[in-house]
Order: structure tokens, then C-alpha cells, then sequence
């Protein structure tokens, strides 16, 4: 099965990347020569430095041809070696990054394939240390075994964090898309709820006045089908975000469309007061989105249920806060019993909690019904 392509990652990664590269290429040529020099090597122009300058190269590369990268490097390694150059520090740890590199890809069983046999041959070619000192030879090998494996072990560590990485990052897109597709649920509610008040009201306006007024009742029909087109035009981008990605399509009620809202509940019959204080237009998206549901919920509900024939809409646009609250003329819970709350009420409290706000809402003394949204605003410190 084909590999899927690489993520490409943003300009300053891919740029932090490249300074990395290039601090290790100088870091490579810089102690590979400083070793040799430390080891006695006279001439290091004739092997040493040209040497140090192809491991240090090849570096710049060795993320695009990783495996490349690793046999150039120990190519080079031997022809070092071949040409009569002593070890300035073993044969392993010149082409450190280069394995480490390498052990990050799929093919690490052929990385540590390649390491063992240039141990073997580390192994061989040192046997002339075996007759003079054990020890030191023992040292050689296993110095140089032992870098390998902490080298590879290094590689698949690495890969193993940036798959938990990637992991953990798409975890978070998911639950960010599920919370997302939860809030557009509720906008879907509240929009239906809102076309249903509406349309049921002018419904009952054509059916009372159909007779006697056929001019009402066509009135009231036209005004019914314009409030449900906008309300397919609503559920129709909603449904999308739901289908597709939730990223792609912004909710569509914001505070410019309060007045045709309250147009629609006035051209019901109910007697609508907006009042205003502050400036609606500093007020975030997000909050102006929840106020506008809040007010689309809370006159749907008063069509509904209430009998009002009055309601006020008054919203403070404070710089930290915002407090919106709906009443009406309505009549009261019989016997004084507490409101039932159903899906409106706990889809507003919902979403006035999410934004660290809270929401009352019950009856008031002398008859009617309100309802409290205290909400901050995004983004300001209390």
C-alpha cells in the first residue's frame, strides 16, 4: 500500500529545520577535524578536512535521501580508512546524524543491517589492538556497538513521539469537530423553533381572516414563506457544516440580523421593544452569535407558550459584559409551580455556560415571563 504524502510542514518549521542542518554539517566538520588534530594527524588537509567537509555536506540533505545519506557517509568512511588514514574516533560516531537520520524511516531494520556490518568491520580492521592491549580493543568494540544502538534507539524514539504527536493532534480536531457539530444542533433548533412560532402564528392569522379578509390572510402567507425560505437558507448552510468540514462554513446569525427577527415577531402580532445601549459592532462574533439566539429562542418561546401580547428586548453592550434580557405580558405558571424546562431553555443555558456567562429565567411578579443572559465578552479580563 502506497505511503501517504508527507504533511508539508509551515515556512518557519521548514526554515528552523534548515538552520538545524546547517549547525550540525559545522558541528560535524568542526569535531571531526578537532579529533583528528587531537589524535595526531599532521596533514589534515589530505584526508581529515575533505573527509569532515563530505559528512558535513551530505547533512543538508539528509532529510529528503536519508538512506543515501548514511551509505555516502560510510562510503566515505571507508575510503578513509582504505587510503591509510588512522581512526581519528572510531567508525560509528562520524556518521552519527546520518544514522540517527536514518533510523527515523521505515527502513531501520536495514539501518542497523548496515551498522552491524560496519561494527564487524571496525571489529576486524582494529585487530591489531587485540595483541597489544585486550582492553583497549574490547573498549573499541563495544564503545562503538554501544553508540549504534543508542543512535538507532534515538531514531525510533523520535518517530514514536511525533506519531503520539500527531496522534494527540488529531484527537484534538476531532473533539474540537465534535463540539462544533454539537453547537450547530442547537443552532439548528433554535432556528426550527423560531420558523415554527412564526409560521404557526401567521398560519392562524390566514385561517381566522381567509373570509373576511383575504388581503390579511394573503399577507400573512407571504409573510410566513419569506420567514421559512430564510430559515432553509439558515438549515441549508447549518446542514453543510454538519456534512462537510466545520471550519468551512460560519454560523449565520449575528447581531445585524436582530432586526429581522424582532420584524418577524412584530409581524405576528406581538408588540416587540428593542432597546439598545452601547455598541453592538465591537461585540465578538462568537458572543453576538449566543445573544442572537438567546433573543430568536426567547420570542419563540413567547409565541408559543406565553399568550403575551407585549414583549421588550433590552441588550447592554458593556466592554467586559454583556446582559441581554427578554420579557413579556404573558400569563404565569398556574399555582406558582416552577417552569419546565425544555430543550430551548437548557440549549440557551448551554450556550451562555460555554461562553462563561449565566442564564435565568421564570416568571415575574405581576404576570409575565423573563429571561437573563449575563455574558462576557471574549477575550476581556474581569
Amino acid at each position: 500500500m502506497a505511503e501517504p504524502p508527507a504533511r508539508r510542514e509551515p515556512a518557519p518549521v521548514r526554515h528552523f529545520a534548515r538552520i538545524i542542518d546547517i549547525a550540525l554539517a559545522a558541528l560535524t566538520l568542526v569535531f571531526f577535524v578537532a579529533v583528528a588534530l587531537a589524535t595526531g594527524v599532521h596533514s589534515p588537509w589530505r584526508g581529515t578536512i575533505p573527509l569532515g567537509l563530505l559528512l558535513g555536506a551530505l547533512l543538508l540533505v539528509r532529510h529528503r535521501w536519508p538512506m543515501a545519506v548514511l551509505l555516502l557517509s560510510i562510503g566515505g568512511i571507508f575510503v578513509y580508512h582504505l587510503t591509510g588514514h588512522g581512526s581519528p574516533a572510531g567508525w560509528i560516531w562520524p556518521a552519527a546524524v546520518a544514522y540517527f537520520t536514518a533510523a527515523t524511516t521505515p527502513r531501520v531494520r536495514w539501518v542497523a543491517a548496515i551498522g552491524l556490518a560496519q561494527l564487524v568491520y571496525s571489529a576486524v580492521d582494529a585487530r591489531w589492538i587485540l595483541d597489544r592491549n585486550l582492553t583497549r580493543y574490547l573498549t573499541h568494540v563495544a564503545g562503538e556497538g554501544l553508540l549504534l544502538a543508542i543512535l538507532i534507539a534515538a531514531g525510533l524514539t523520535y518517530v514514536a513521539a511525533m506519531r503520539w504527536r500527531e496522534r494527540l493532534r488529531e484527537t484534538d480536531s476531532r473533539v474540537h469537530a465534535a463540539e462544533e457539530r454539537l453547537r450547530v444542533s442547537h443552532e439548528v433548533h433554535d432556528v426550527i423553533a423560531h420558523t415554527l412560532a412564526v409560521v404557526g402564528v401567521q398560519l392562524n392569522v390566514a385561517a381566522d381572516s381567509l373570509e373576511e379578509d383575504p388581503a390579511a390572510a394573503a399577507a400573512a402567507l407571504r409573510l410566513a414563506k419569506d420567514v421559512r425560505n430564510r430559515a432553509m437558507a439558515d438549515l441549508r448552510s447549518l446542514i453543510t457544516v454538519l456534512r462537510d468540514n466545520p471550519a468551512d462554513t460560519a454560523p449565520q446569525a449575528d447581531l445585524a440580523s436582530l432586526d429581522t427577527l424582532i420584524a418577524d415577531a412584530r409581524a405576528t402580532g406581538l408588540e416587540v421593544t428593542l432597546n439598545e445601549h452601547g455598541d453592538r459592532a465591537a461585540v465578538p462574533a462568537i458572543t453576538a452569535i449566543a445573544i442572537h439566539r438567546v433573543v430568536q429562542e426567547s420570542l419563540a418561546n413567547t409565541l408559543k407558550h406565553a399568550g403575551a401580547s407585549k414583549a421588550e428586548v433590552t441588550i447592554d453592550y458593556q466592554p467586559r459584559s454583556i446582559t441581554v434580557e427578554i420579557t413579556d405580558d404573558g400569563r404565569n405558571v398556574p399555582g406558582g409551580a416552577e417552569v419546565a424546562e425544555g430543550h430551548g431553555l437548557a440549549g440557551m443555558r448551554e450556550r451562555v455556560s460555554a461562553l462563561g456567562g449565566a442564564l435565568t429565567a421564570g416568571p415575574i411578579a405581576g404576570g409575565g415571563f423573563a429571561v437573563r443572559a449575563d455574558i462576557p465578552v471574549a477575550g476581556s479580563t474581569a
